[in-house]
């Protein structure tokens, strides 16, 4: 039964922290334009004060990755960083200076616009803009429930958020955003979609040199430990070399004996929609393809986003279904795409809660009782585990969607660079999504699936606190 809450309660923000972790990886990791082997990790955290004076404080995390929300190749990676974090900054500013008192939704809602534009002048683009909103938001609404003592689902389901389908959405007028939210259900299991990288090992005689810790690093090795159904294969847009490495791909996924499932994603390396055509023909005419090919379930933003919105890709996707992941930089982007095309949208905490969840309500209303057309997928930012990788695997379990991309656990260590006390805690209190092996608290996978029922707690599926004392504090906005 679930508990009955005042709708949308209303709060003021005092404060809002950034601190940061460096996070390094067991094995490079190469999509789109960049070879990641370290990035940091960012953590924010925020107090707010609720109308009867209590307060109390929230969190999000996510890494800064490069080369992902700006693929300028004539910025360094250093240059995403502090990219990403001016974005934290100008929304930390702009949501601690007003102090009136609004939902969790309105504090997002009445900076949507005035934050596109001031990053604008600051000479960030739309996605890196969306990032430190993403971040603040989350942070607000896990501050929100554990003031509520009331788990995300059951928030989400009663709409203690207060989302408002207002002039951010005019597509959705008439929608009954309360009645969607209401049908929303938990599922306790989710299938993970394992990452195949551009530069990751296919069998054992494509290591070079083996990092020896135990832990699987090629597909082959991979498929045999943790029994993956999902997979998402990374495709550069060269198109010998993509079928070659598809081809040896599929000699591995062709062992498993059970159906298994793929994505594959261009990461905006394809110039048009021919070339991806291109692509998809000659895979449906290699024999050695012909069950991976069969496998696809759809293509994911294999064209630059410069051009991704301005042609249409109705003939492709007619063939197969196109989704839209970096394209989907504001809350225009999905309905914009539809016209084009395109029928699905990615989901990513990155990129903001209440996008996924309005994008997710397009999906809903588009379909209408009919045969579903139009989708959401669950992909990966490299969530590492602890509040990013629960906070986003939250945000998957109220949409339903059944598979999610992840990687973190697979190219980087798990908790290794955790003291153990912060590794122990999370451990003890979720202790049906980690496990502890060879040496540290790591994602723990059985058949391909995770189990996700310890995200029930108060607050956004986190039921402890990372150890932000060894962590870099790196500004603070508000009141003490």
């Amino acid at each position: 039964m679930i508990r009955a809450f005042p709708a949308a309660p209303q709060f003021s923000v005092r404060s809002v922290e950034l601190f940061e972790r460096d996070v390094n990886f067991r094995l490079p990791f190469r999509f789109g334009v960049v070879t990641l082997t370290a990035a940091p990790q960012a953590f924010v955290r925020v107090r707010i004060r609720l109308a009867d004076g209590r307060e109390g404080f929230g969190m999000a995390a996510d890494l800064l990755a490069p080369k992902w929300f700006d693929k300028n190749l004539t910025l360094s990676n250093e240059d995403n960083f502090q990219q990403l974090r001016d974005s934290i900054a100008i929304a930390a500013r702009a949501y601690t200076s007003d102090t009136q008192p609004r939902s969790a939704f309105d504090h997002f809602a009445a900076r949507y616009t005035p934050h596109l534009d001031s990053c604008s002048k600051a000479g960030l683009n739309a996605l890196v803009a969306s990032f430190g909103p993403a971040l603040i938001d989350r942070a607000l609404l896990d501050a929100l429930l554990r003031l509520l003592d009331i788990h995300f689902f059951d928030g989400m389901r009663q709409n203690v958020p207060g989302i408002t389908l207002n002039a951010l959405t005019p597509d959705l007028v008439g929608f009954d955003i309360d009645a969607f939210l209401q049908r929303l259900s938990m599922p306790s299991t989710l299938d993970v979609r394992h990452t195949v990288g551009l530069v990751d090992p296919i069998r054992a005689a494509d290591v070079k040199n083996g990092h020896h810790d135990g832990l699987p690093e090629t597909l082959e090795q991979v498929v045999q430990t943790y029994g993956h159904a999902y997979f998402k294969l990374k495709v550069g847009g060269k198109l010998d070399e993509d079928l070659a490495r598809l081809t040896s791909i599929a000699a591995v996924l062709d062992t498993i004996p059970s159906p298994y499932y793929v994505s594959l994603d261009g990461n905006e390396q394809f110039d048009d929609v021919q070339s991806v055509t291109q692509l998809w023909r000659q895979m449906l005419e290699a024999p050695r393809l012909k069950r991976l090919a069969a496998s696809v379930l759809y293509i994911e933003q294999p064209i630059g986003r410069a051009k991704a919105l301005s042609h249409s890709v109705a003939s492709l996707a007619r063939r197969k279904p196109l989704l839209i992941d970096e394209s989907d930089c504001d809350l225009d982007a999905f309905s914009e795409a539809k016209h084009l095309g395109y029928t699905g949208v990615s989901t990513k905490a990155c990129k903001g809660v209440y996008k996924s969840v309005i994008n997710a309500a397009r999906c809903a209303n588009w379909n209408g009782a009919g045969k579903p057309r139009y989708f959401m997928s669950a992909e990966d930012l490299t969530c590492q585990a602890g509040v990013a990788l629960q906070q986003d695997l939250a945000i998957v379990a109220l949409l339903g969607l059944g598979h999610v991309e992840r990687n973190g656990h697979h190219y980087v260590n798990g908790m290794a660079g955790l003291n153990e006390a912060e590794q122990r805690s999370f451990h003890i209190a979720h202790g049906d999504l980690y496990e502890q092996s060879f040496g540290a608290v790591r994602l723990r996978i059985g058949g391909g699936m995770i189990a996700i029922g310890s995200l029930r707690c108060a607050g956004m599926g986190v039921n402890v606190e990372p150890s932000w004392p060894a962590m870099r504090r790196v500004f603070a906005e508000g009141f003490a």
